[in-house]
Parts: structure tokens; C-alpha cells; sequence
């Protein structure tokens, strides 16, 4: 079963809690706080993988949660951190963020990898608040928890050439033959129910690569037949083959039709070099009309016959000139493009809001701190107000005039301001 999109949530590992302990020995007066820090939460990774092909097993697999950290223990022993967990995908695969639809990365290269979720950090254990004055400090910070993130997945195969044709032209039978790939081949439209690809090899050990989309039909733009669905796999195509049944009734309408649908899908198809081959040449008829029509054919086009081979090494031959010449424009373009110089932007370290109930605070560091606080403790409160103070989040609510008794939510967190 071929799945090219898929929409998953993942869950980075949560980080280990500090542990509160101290060093109580013989003869070993005043062993202060000995607690250690819980180790940091496991990240979560996309990893691009050629052996891969469709999304199917995340389909069934649509939650992901990270390894969480290990906590920490007394004698200033700290937590093991959580191994990251790998998600491995199809090379050509394109994540998105689900809610605002932005384009986080494209996975084209094998072992390209990409952290979606990062791993809370561990809490610090009590042996980490130990000061001059307060050498006994009775707390420690529970762990970070891991970010959380909803993408969607979309598969865009990679392959250099694709074959764009109506119904019954004759793909998967032209695949079959210029590859080892084994679609599925029935004398009735639409047999071909997801995208193929195949790999040519031609003489002196080149290599192309091919991808058979399922038939296009005029209008399907308006939702006949597949639709658009397929088209987003040959978007990365360098080279169009356009394959035409010279038993229709009008072979140069059946491209004009083909070119008609590729442009509303995308303006970027009228860019791409194209070839043209028509088809089913092992019908004597057929090679006749070919011969009636050469004087209007566009260039690049091609007699050929998929079920006998007839006219298939000299086509693969153009394709590949016309392969090696997309690639080295690629390349030109490559050679020429400037880097954008980084920019450097301020962010506040957060941003209080009114609300009717009284203000929000937003940002990483305050959401950092109160997450990590033990609430049941009344010196990791005490610290918490003095992270809280550093920050300056006090001297903001001051100034937008907080009255004492007023709300003020931090994360899931709800406290009362205090003048």
C-alpha cells in the first residue's frame, strides 16, 4: 500500500528530576546537600532513508514520545540521558508544521537528519543551590518537559524523469521495459493506482531514474478522475516524457490537454524540458499516422513501441542528454548563487499580556521556570520568585500597573500577584 501523507505528534523525552539528598556519614559533621541533576530528555529525529518508499508505517504509528531522562540520585550521581529516537522516512519526504503549515525541511539526501522535538533538560539537583548563605538548601527542579509538535508529512518521490501521459498510454508497460520495476500492467484505465519508480541503467553504467505517475484525464483539475493528487511527485523532476497512444483520435489534442492540466497544477511544469513519445508503434496504422503527423510533431518527439522495445534506447539516449544538460544548469545555478549573510534579530525574553481575568506572561524562560518548579515546596517557590524577579517579569507588571489579588497565569500555572 502506497501512503504519502501522513499527519503525526511527537513528544520530546521529558527531562529527569533533581534529586534532594545529603551526605549523612560517621564522624562526617555537616555533609551538605549531595543531590544530583536528572539527565536530559531524549530528542526526536527525522532521518531520510533510500530503503524507504511510502509513509504506510507511520500511518499506523501517528504518536511518538521520546525516551525521558533518568532521574537524579544522592552522592551527586546524576541521571543518564534519554536516547533520541529516530524516525526514519523516504528520501524526498517534506515536513510541514500542521497548524501554521510552514515548511520545516526537505529530506532529499540519505542520512540527512532533522530534529523535530528537542528533549526537556534535567533538573538540578540540591547540591546546584548551595551558597554561602543557605548551605542546606531542601529542593531540587523537576524535569523539563519534552516539546511537543503536530507535522504533517508529504512524499514527493525523487527521480529525474517523469512520464506524464492519459490512461492506457502505455506507462507502466514503458516502465517495465526500460527498468527493473514490476507495475502493475491491465488493458483498462486507471490501472495504476499510486506513483512507480524505476531506475534505467544505459550503456557505459549511467543511470536514470523514473517515475510513472497514475493517468491524467482532461479535467482533472475539477476532481476527475485521480485528480492532482499524484502530480506532486514529479515536481522534482528534471526532464518530462510525455507519452502519447497514436490510436487516439486526435494525438496532438491529447498533448495539448496533458500540457493544459500540468500548468494549472503548477506554472514550474511549463519550465521543464520536455520529451515527446509516441506510442504503440507495433500497430501498423499507428506507424503510419506517425509518418502523417511528423510534419506537425513538436520536437523531441519519438516513435516508439513499449510492448516490443521498438524505438525505447534511442529515446532513453535524448533523455539523458536532456538530463545532463538540467544538470548542469543546476549546477551553474549553484555556482552563482550568494549566501545570505545571517540576521540577527531580538527577542524578548518574554511578553505579558492583559487578559480580563488580569495578565499572561509568554516566553521561554518564565514557561522554563515554572515548569521545572516543585510548587509543593516552599523554598522552590521562593526560588522560583527570585528567577522570576532577575528576569524582570515584577518590574513589568509594575508598570502596567498590577493590583495585588490579580491573576497572573504562567503556562498551566495560575498565581496571584502580590504587591
Amino acid at each position: 500500500m502506497f501512503v504519502d501523507r501522513v499527519r503525526i505528534k511527537i513528544t520530546g523525552g521529558a527531562g529527569g528530576n533533581g534529586c534532594c539528598s545529603f551526605r549523612r556519614e560517621a564522624f562526617v559533621p555537616l555533609g551538605g546537600p549531595n543531590g544530583g541533576d536528572g539527565g536530559n530528555g531524549g530528542g526526536i529525529y527525522f532521518v531520510a532513508a533510500r530503503r524507504m518508499s511510502t509513509l504506510l508505517d507511520l500511518r499506523y504509528h501517528p504518536n511518538w514520545v521520546g525516551k525521558r531522562g533518568a532521574h537524579g540520585q544522592g552522592k551527586n550521581c546524576h541521571g543518564r540521558n534519554g536516547e533520541d529516537t529516530v524516525i526514519n522516512v523516504p528520501c524526498g519526504t517534506v515536513i510541514h508544521d500542521y497548524h501554521t503549515g510552514e515548511v520545516l525541511v526537505d529530506l532529499t539526501e540519505e542520512g540527512q537528519r532533522f530534529l523535530a522535538a528537542r528533549g526537556g533538560k534535567g533538573g538540578r539537583g540540591n547540591a546546584r543551590f548551595a551558597t554561602p548563605t543557605n548551605r542546606a538548601p531542601r529542593f531540587a527542579e523537576k524535569g523539563e518537559p519534552g516539546e511537543e509538535r503536530e507535522c504533517r508529512l508529504e512524499l514527493k518521490l525523487i527521480a529525474e524523469v517523469g512520464l506524464v501521459g492519459l490512461p492506457n498510454a502505455g506507462k507502466s508497460t514503458l516502465l517495465s521495459v526500460i527498468s527493473a520495476a514490476r507495475p502493475k500492467i491491465g488493458d483498462y484505465p486507471f490501472t495504476t493506482l499510486s506513483p512507480n519508480l524505476g531506475v534505467a541503467w544505459l550503456a557505459d553504467d549511467r543511470m536514470l531514474t523514473v517515475a510513472d505517475i497514475p493517468g491524467i484525464i482532461e479535467g482533472a483539475s475539477e476532481g476527475k478522475g485521480l485528480g492532482h493528487d499524484f502530480l506532486r511527485h514529479i515536481e522534482r523532476t528534471r526532464v518530462l516524457l510525455f507519452l502519447v497512444d497514436l490510436g487516439d483520435d486526435d494525438p496532438l489534442s491529447t498533448v495539448a490537454v496533458l500540457e493544459q492540466e500540468l500548468n494549472q497544477h503548477s506554472p514550474e511544469f511549463a519550465k521543464r524540458p520536455r520529451l515527446y513519445a509516441f506510442n504503440k508503434a507495433d500497430i501498423p496504422e499507428n506507424s503510419a499516422r506517425f509518418e502523417a503527423l511528423s510534419a506537425t510533431l513538436l520536437p523531441g518527439s519519438h516513435l516508439i513501441s513499449a510492448a516490443t522495445g521498438q524505438g525505447t534506447r534511442p529515446l532513453m539516449e535524448a533523455l539523458w542528454k536532456e538530463v545532463e544538460a538540467a544538470r548542469h544548469a543546476e549546477a551553474e545555478l549553484e555556482k552563482d548563487m550568494v549566501i545570505p549573510q545571517r540576521e540577527y534579530l531580538f527577542q524578548a525574553p518574554f511578553e505579558i499580556v492583559r487578559t480580563p481575568e488580569g495578565f499572561r506572561v509568554t516566553g521561554e524562560k518564565p514557561l522554563r521556570a515554572v515548569s521545572m518548579t516543585d510548587f509543593s515546596n516552599e523554598e522552590a517557590l521562593a526560588h522560583l520568585q527570585r528567577q522570576l524577579e532577575k528576569m524582570g517579569v515584577f518590574k513589568a507588571l509594575k508598570r502596567m500597573k498590577a493590583r495585588p489579588g490579580q491573576s497572573v497565569a504562567i503556562g498551566d500555572y495560575e498565581m496571584e500577584y502580590r504587591d
